[in-house]
């Protein structure tokens, strides 16, 4: 997600303070009070649809349960995706409610677009479904339904309300997906709405992979259809042999082999340490960010566990100042790297907070309210400074839990998990890398709602400028 520094951003770095220390985790919504009271705001204002269609963007959308409680749904939703002032008024220009944009956030439709000209957080593929949902009308849905009779379950059938009750199952079942979806094309014009399987049509055509062109010379045209692929889809050159390095560094010692067998099948030259101090976690960093392949490479992947406290990396030290996780970001930029200048430059962090409980102030909008209340019994959350990546061509997803989780026998991340069978999926199907994303924010968002005790969170920032495919 990219994200940039506006006059309505509010520090993620002002201090924590500690307050009610009889209770295990302070309540999720006694420490937001801005963001908390202008996402009330908004939800009121939102039909039933609209917050539907808001779960959707986000990647999670539970319709078992979203009947009884639109609003609760969606304001659970938007918790469990670290909502901050950028992404909301992104996901409120997709809906276009440009009055909410105006009255609720004080901005407009032409501004936000200016913030997210050089990325955005939202799939593509879900505004387009979202988008062609909010164009069908009751007639359409029960003509659709009709079709698919054969494919999903009655009682599936039966309980539809909207164009994306369908999409969810038909996802579910993997009908659907942003590489798969010849069905839902061929059902829109079955049902005489070719307005919308056009849509559907230059979706899939603006995102086919070069060697779906026809080429004259398989020598020569080849090479010339690739370039003007990249050139209509702006996507970045995976061209180099290996693609680049990805260095893991493990200072728990659970996952680390398994990610290096994911990104060695992903063609990158794997670079793997364990159990580092701090110190060697920062001589690591720096030996690596001054090789020379970096110049002949076609991006960078870094990949870090360890446990933390607030946002600095413990490694393997038990107490210390740590490492911040914004000096591990600003060792990559253009100017201490310049091997890396243009080029993509991934980060996929899981840190095990250690922290005691705080009462978080200044983050997501969070103030400390003095005197105020506390729930005991809604989610929990870790506080977290947020790290944000605000050079160009970064792509920042970190995840945090409890460092409880590490005493579990054969504990394995489910962020981590997630990651890696996304990414491999995501290279089968050539599904660029905030769609992957996408699925891993899915499959955390599945966790947290079954087990909430062992809740983890997630920070997906990014400046990319170009699509990253890793097929």
């Amino acid at each position: 997600m990219e994200f940039l520094f506006t006059a309505i951003h509010l520090r993620a770095d002002a201090p924590f303070s500690h307050k009610n220390s009889s209770l295990e985790f302070l309540s999720f919504w006694s420490r937001m009070s801005g963001l908390y009271h202008t996402l009330s705001q908004i939800t009121d204002e939102l039909s039933t649809d609209e917050c539907k269609r808001i779960c959707y963007l986000c990647g999670a959308l539970d319709t078992d349960k979203f009947f009884t409680d639109p609003r609760g749904m969606l304001q659970s939703v938007l918790c469990q995706t670290r909502m901050d002032y950028v992404f909301l008024m992104e996901l409120i220009l997709k809906i276009k409610r440009y009055d909410l944009l105006r009255e609720v956030l004080s901005t407009n439709k032409s501004t936000v677009e200016g913030l997210l000209k050089n990325g955005h957080s939202v799939s593509e593929y879900r505004v387009l479904m979202a988008d062609v949902s909010e164009d069908m009308d009751t007639e359409d849905l029960k003509s659709l339904a009709f079709l698919l009779r054969g494919t999903l379950p009655e009682h599936k059938l039966e309980n539809v309300q909207s164009f994306l009750d369908i999409v969810v199952e038909l996802e579910k079942l993997d009908q659907l997906s942003s590489e798969k979806m010849d069905l839902i094309e061929h059902c829109l014009r079955s049902i005489h709405r070719a307005d919308l399987a056009k849509k559907i049509s230059h979706y899939q055509q603006t995102g086919k992979n070069y060697q779906l062109y026809v080429v004259i010379d398989v020598f020569v045209d080849a090479t010339i259809e690739y370039t003007k692929y990249e050139q209509q889809e702006e996507v970045y050159s995976m061209r180099s042999d290996p693609r680049g390095v990805c260095l893991i560094i493990d200072c728990v010692g659970t996952e680390g082999d398994q990610l290096e067998q994911t990104f060695q099948a992903l063609n990158f030259h794997v670079i793997t340490h364990k159990l580092l101090s701090v110190r060697d976690v920062q001589s690591t960093l720096r030996e690596v960010t001054h090789q020379q392949g970096h110049y002949r490479a076609s991006a960078f992947v870094c990949c870090i566990i360890s446990r933390s406290r607030s946002s600095d990396l413990l490694a393997t030290d038990s107490h210390g100042p740590g490492l911040d996780l914004d000096t591990v970001r600003h060792l990559f930029t253009s100017d201490s790297c310049p091997g890396l200048a243009g080029k993509p430059k991934l980060f996929f962090i899981q840190s095990y907070d250690v922290s005691e409980p705080q009462r978080c102030a200044g983050y997501m909008g969070c103030e400390d309210e003095a005197g105020g209340e506390l729930e005991t019994d809604a989610p929990v959350l870790l506080c977290c400074k947020r790290t944000i990546p605000v050079d160009a061509d970064i792509f920042w997803s970190h995840c945090w839990t409890k460092g409880e989780q590490l005493e579990v026998p054969n504990h394995q991340s489910v962020y981590l998990k997630a990651l890696r069978s996304s990414l491999t999926e995501g290279q089968k199907r050539r599904t660029h890398l905030v769609d992957v994303h996408m699925m891993v924010n899915r499959a955390v968002y599945d966790h947290n709602h079954k087990s909430p005790q062992s809740s983890y969170f997630l920070n997906l920032r990014h400046t990319l400028r170009k699509k990253v495919y890793l097929s």
